[in-house]
């Protein structure tokens, strides 16, 4: 439910060519700052950090936090400067290490870059790095722009992580987009972690009621008071910058819960599946007697009429949940795995 993660960008000289509009640089920042707001809306109670490779070097420009708007206005390519001199892995690797390692360990440490070169300028054994970040359960993955580069599939390999070449710019955006979501868990992530975490209230947004808010000392009217030290704090997801007590609302830990159970994926139906799931749907009081089951020619999602299994002369173009056996169309279906995360067949009682 909780990630750490590091976006490493690629600013060598590499990521001024220009077979990306109107050069990589300006492309890769754009998508990174998609990437950045996707990634704060399916992860809420997650943090990320930026750094950048220029010169053989790697500087730091964002700590870790949870303000997606704080991380986006770093990425400005007006205030980043131009490409220039080579990418070092090493260095990338080196400060993923000495930034996530002191983390809690119930949350997944990650290093994403975007790598433009087809080299890398290291001081010293990369792959020593690769074995530090694996001991550190530092999940490092790599989205490339130019060509395929063996030390970047060789560290993604040993540390667990994924890597991809972008074809072009809808392909850099599908590689990006796909990290937002969790990885999946390790044998030795899935232990049982509690917690602790705190649900302040928001306070008037009254102009007369203006405090001094957070670590900055900023002077606001709307904040929120934490429930352990009465500390305020400008924004939500954060930790408390008195208490160091996770601060959240409800719908963040929703909108992180669904990722440990999602639901399943529907099947396309059939004659057969439709006579097993009129039985099964029969013997349950709560479908049978409160709303009409979906066993016949209508979606259960959107009660749009839709083909029959089997019919004569139609399309069969309708999908069954394995669980509570109800029919969904195509447009239902992507709804339900996509946006709702919850099955509405199975949340009215059919399992």
């Amino acid at each position: 439910m909780i990630r750490y993660l590091l976006l490493v960008v690629d600013m060598s000289r590499a990521a001024s060519a220009q077979d990306l509009r109107p050069n990589r640089l300006a492309c890769i920042l754009g998508l990174c700052r998609s990437f950045i707001r996707e990634f704060f809306d399916q992860n809420p109670l997650s943090q990320l950090g930026i750094a950048i490779m220029r010169n053989g070097l790697v500087e730091k420009l964002t700590d870790l936090s949870g303000s997606p708007e704080a991380q986006v206005a770093k990425l400005d390519a007006g205030k980043l400067g131009s490409p220039a001199g080579d990418a070092s892995l090493q260095n990338a690797l080196d400060l993923s290490v000495s930034l996530l390692r002191s983390l809690p360990p119930y949350g997944h440490r990650e290093l994403l870059v975007v790598f433009s070169a087809l080299a890398t300028c290291d001081p010293g054994n990369v792959l020593d790095s690769a074995k530090a970040c694996k001991a550190n359960n530092i999940r490092v993955s790599v989205v490339g722009v130019a060509a395929e580069v063996y030390v970047c599939r060789r560290i993604t390999e040993e540390t667990g992580g994924t890597y991809g070449v972008a074809l072009n710019e809808t392909h850099l955006e599908q590689l990006l987009l796909a990290h937002s979501s969790p990885p999946p868990a390790t044998s030795a992530q899935a232990k049982a972690e509690l917690v602790r975490m705190g649900f302040p209230q928001r306070s008037t947004e009254e102009a007369s009621s203006a405090v001094f808010v957070g670590l900055e000392a900023r002077l606001l009217s709307g904040n929120y008071t934490c429930p352990r030290c009465k500390a305020r704090v400008p924004e939500l997801p954060c930790e408390c910058h008195i208490c160091g007590l996770t601060l959240i609302s409800s719908p963040h830990l929703a909108r992180s819960y669904h990722h440990l159970f999602p639901v399943p994926p529907y099947h396309e139906d059939s004659k057969e599946r439709a006579e097993e799931a009129a039985g099964v749907l029969i013997r349950q009081p709560a479908m049978r007697d409160e709303v009409p089951t979906s066993t016949g020619s209508y979606c259960f999602g959107c009660l749009r009429e839709v083909s029959q299994p089997g019919a004569a002369g139609q399309l069969h173009l309708t999908l069954r949940c394995g669980r509570c056996k109800q029919v969904f169309c195509f447009e239902c279906d992507a709804y339900v795995h996509e946006q709702l995360h919850n099955c509405p067949g199975c949340e009215f009682g059919g399992t």
